[in-house]
């Protein structure tokens, strides 16, 4: 893990007890910055492949800033794949898996450095400071001291024999596949098994793993490259469907424009024979009606003719009524329409295969074909719709 220790515990030979306290322990707040936010780090701290730390948020920051189409932890989504980001200190490419940040390691001895440097940094603000800044020395030797015990702690349970306190772990028993001490091969359990050095055993699994790592890399590059691929698939689709939607559309409005017109010319041409009939029947009627008038007041003057009492006078006058009869006769055959004239049937008209034909109304085979110019699909369409209507 990426602490360094950057000081020494006072010794003997120190010059006094003060002495390097105010380079000490900004040598120790400098290794708790974090290079992204550039404050103390703030829990979780996350070590990285490249062994420097972050605080996971800065962490998340980068990542996300890198990944944005990565998506967040705890969506009700499932990502694809994981993603990748570059460590802000050395550059090195970290490789993560579906969980994202939340898949690194925390770094617990940090943690507890930075709590113990905030406790210590806090009880040495409430307490007065000697002239000689006694109190300054004593509380960093308290920080310097328990930093490295707890460094020694954590190096003994990471190094050291649990059978054999004072064994370093130098040895690796492939037989049982573990870690183990020099003691445990000579007087212990794994006397009787196949051994090697740890470090040959480190430096060859260092290398699969990286072997396996680079070997997921470039999987996780060509699965990102299809699922890239996938998604401009995704929206090509949508602008496609988008497009011929609207081109569908266009037509049929088309379509009843042109029916709308046609229907207008066919109820003008009934109209208008509408009208001329009624007006060449109506001009009959009022030519009856002048005749019937005509007649009426005729008949009226021939019943008072009827009463006259002197003979001659009747005569002349009956003569006269007599002549107007026979012309009124002659001209009661005054024309009239012919059988059916009322008969408005020869404007039916039979759209039933025009029906069939819109209701069979369809795409043409290989309207699919994705690579075909959307311009060119579009003139195909309206020259094949033309050719049907």
């Amino acid at each position: 893990m990426n602490f360094t220790l950057g000081f020494k515990p006072p010794t003997a030979g120190s010059s006094g007890p003060g002495a390097g306290s105010g380079v000490t322990m900004e040598n120790l707040e400098r290794q708790l910055i974090c290079p992204v936010c550039l404050e103390m780090f703030s829990k979780p701290v996350v070590i990285l492949p490249c062994q420097h730390n972050l605080c996971r948020k800065c962490a998340n920051d980068i990542f996300q800033s890198a990944n944005p189409l990565w998506q967040s932890r705890g969506s009700s989504g499932i990502a694809a794949s994981g993603g990748r980001f570059r460590c802000p200190s050395c550059r090195h490419e970290v490789v993560l898996d579906r969980h994202g940040v939340y898949g690194l390691q925390r770094n617990l001895l940090v943690e507890n450095i930075i709590d113990i440097y905030r406790q210590q940094e806090s009880s040495r603000s409430g307490e007065l400071i000697h002239p000689q800044g006694e109190t300054s020395c004593l509380h960093t030797g308290n920080i310097i001291e328990r930093l490295v015990n707890i460094k020694s702690e954590h190096q003994q349970q990471q190094q050291m024999c649990e059978e054999h306190e004072e064994e370093k772990i130098n040895i690796y028993c492939l037989s049982c596949q573990t870690p183990t001490c020099s003691m445990c091969k000579v007087f212990g359990q794994h006397r009787d098994c196949d051994v090697a050095p740890l470090s040959s055993v480190y430096t060859r699994q260092k290398a699969e793993l990286s072997d396996g790592i680079a070997i997921l890399v470039a999987s996780n590059d060509h699965i990102q490259a299809v699922v890239s691929q996938m998604e401009q698939i995704c929206r090509t689709i949508e602008e496609n469907g988008h497009h011929q939607r609207e081109q569908l559309a266009n037509h049929f409005d088309s379509l009843v424009a042109i029916l709308e017109e046609r229907k207008q010319e066919l109820v003008g041409e009934i109209a208008k024979e509408q009208d001329d009939k009624l007006k060449h029947v109506r001009s009959l009627i009022r030519q009856h009606g002048d005749h019937l008038e005509a007649a009426v007041t005729l008949v009226e003057s021939a019943i008072q003719f009827m009463e006259e009492p002197h003979m001659p006078l009747f005569i002349q006058s009956a003569k006269v009524i007599l002549e107007k009869m026979t012309v009124m006769a002659r001209t009661s055959n005054t024309e009239r329409p012919e059988l059916g004239y009322e008969s408005m049937s020869h404007f039916d008209i039979d759209t039933d295969d025009l029906a069939d034909m819109l209701r069979n109304i369809s795409f043409n085979s290989g309207a699919g074909d994705d690579e075909e110019d959307p311009e060119r699909v579009g003139e195909e369409s309206e020259l094949d719709f033309s050719s049907r209507f």
